[in-house]
Parts: structure tokens; C-alpha cells; sequence
């Protein structure tokens, strides 16, 4: 027996023919050893190509989804140079007006009364108020505002083309207090189509005080109140296109402008 050789024997049936091959040992062992190889690269190809191959077809799809988000990032850096430009302008505009003329949302939703702001004194110090009946002295209100329009009279060469306006507006923001400047009686208060929510105050001496576009009256007719007493809230009613207080003093039926008359807190 020849252990260096295999002996391959083909018989065909139906045949007296057979083939043989003898081949050497180390030749099967090196195809097979080769196979083996063969077959282990290939596995390995597979599975280093797999992969590959997966990540390579979702290029276009992260191809197009970058797309996607870059377009947004430009849209969002629009929108932000859009708000900063907005606050800008808000600013200019608040910084001229002296006053946040934004409205409060909770102000504006709110069903229940919302209670102005409370300012506290020393204990025994005297109040800036007088009490009882007194002439309109003082301010009407205790933020700052700016005074958006002035007091005119008929004829052509007053403000806003000659239209008469007998008071003065003071933008502010919506629900602002404001006081009486004077301590008298609610003469009236209710809704004017041109004033919208209103207040009057009858004063002595034959002087009144108006204060028009409230969004809240505070008072009822009748009621004696004192100088600084919170007769309403600031608002946007009756002929009005922004949050102010049209304040007006009449002396004996002739309109005075309030500041020649009371001193702007500072």
C-alpha cells in the first residue's frame, strides 16, 4: 500500500471502461487546505462587505436628510435674526414711549379682577394725599408713561391737523392704575363710544377730571373718593389704537392742560 498516493477509480455502468487518476496526497491535502482558505476569505469578505454595503445604502437617504436639516438650520437662523431684529425695534420703540406697551396676556385673559400694585409707607409718615374733597393736584398715575399726545384746540395750526383733543394720552400698559388726581364724587362712570370705559370726578372749585379708555372702572357714580384712590385700570377701549389714559381737566367747562397744572412724579 502506497500511503503517499490516493488511487480515483470512475466506473461507468453499462461500461468495461473505468478511469483512474492517482494522485499524490500532498496535492488533495493542498486543495483541500486551499478550499478551506478559499472558503474562510470569502466568509470573512461577507462579512466585512455586509456591513459596508448596508451604511453605503443609506447614503442618499443621510445625503437628503442633511439636505433637510441644513435648510432648516438656515430657516431657524432667518427666524432668529427675524426676532432679534423685531426685539430691536421693540426696544427703539419702548425706550420712545417710556412704557412696556406690550400687552399682558394675563391681564388680558384673566376673568377675575386683576389688583394693581401696592406701595407701602413708613408707618406714621404723612401721606402725599390729601383726604376729602381738593382740587386735582397730583399725577394719576405711578409708573412712568410718556405723554404720546397733547391737548389741542380747534384751528389750523394746532396739532394733529387743527382736531380739537382735551387732554393728553399717556401710553402705558394694559391694567395699570390709575388715581384720582383730586379727591371729589364719581360724577360718572360707564362706557363712551369715544372714550370707552370712563370716569369722571367732580372736584371743588368747578373743576373735573376725566379719565377715558380704562379697561376696568373701579368706582360707581355717587361714591365720594380721595385724591390717589384707584378709580380704574388702564386699557384699549372706545376709540383707541393703543394701551393709554386719555386724562383731561376741565375748570368750569374749559379744558386745562394737566400739565400746566400737576407735576409728573420723576
Amino acid at each position: 500500500m502506497d500511503r503517499r498516493h490516493i488511487t480515483i477509480v470512475v466506473h461507468q455502468d453499462g461500461t468495461p471502461v473505468s478511469r483512474t487518476w492517482r494522485l499524490p496526497l500532498w496535492a488533495i491535502r493542498a486543495v483541500l487546505l486551499l478550499a478551506a482558505v478559499s472558503g474562510a476569505l470569502l466568509l470573512l469578505g461577507v462579512a466585512l462587505y455586509l456591513p459596508i454595503a448596508t451604511q453605503a445604502a443609506r447614503v442618499p437617504g443621510l445625503v437628503r436628510e442633511r439636505d433637510r436639516l441644513q435648510a432648516e438650520s438656515r430657516r431657524i437662523s432667518e427666524l432668529v435674526a427675524a426676532l432679534d431684529s423685531a426685539e430691536r425695534r421693540y426696544d427703539r420703540i419702548r425706550d420712545m414711549l417710556g412704557a412696556d406697551v406690550v400687552v399682558d396676556p394675563m391681564r388680558r385673559s384673566a376673568s377675575l379682577p386683576i389688583s394693581p400694585a401696592i406701595t407701602a409707607r413708613v408707618a406714621g409718615s404723612a401721606s402725599r394725599y390729601e383726604t376729602g374733597g381738593s382740587v386735582p393736584r397730583h399725577w394719576p398715575l405711578d409708573e412712568a408713561g410718556f405723554v404720546t399726545r397733547g391737548q389741542a384746540t380747534g384751528g389750523s395750526g394746532n396739532e394733529r391737523g387743527g382736531e380739537e383733543h382735551p387732554g393728553i394720552d399717556i401710553a402705558l400698559p394694559i391694567g395699570t392704575a390709575v388715581r384720582a388726581a383730586g379727591g371729589g364724587t364719581v360724577l360718572e362712570a360707564g362706557e363712551h363710544p369715544e372714550y370707552g370705559q370712563y370716569v369722571v370726578l367732580e372736584h371743588p372749585d368747578g373743576y373735573r377730571t376725566v379719565y377715558g379708555h380704562l379697561s376696568r372702572v373701579t368706582v360707581t357714580p355717587g361714591i365720594m373718593v380721595g385724591a390717589g384712590q384707584v378709580v380704574g385700570l388702564t386699557g384699549n377701549t372706545g376709540n383707541s389704537s393703543a394701551p393709554h389714559l386719555h386724562f383731561e381737566i376741565r375748570q368750569n367747562g374749559s379744558s386745562i392742560d394737566p400739565r400746566t397744572l400737576l407735576k409728573e412724579p420723576r
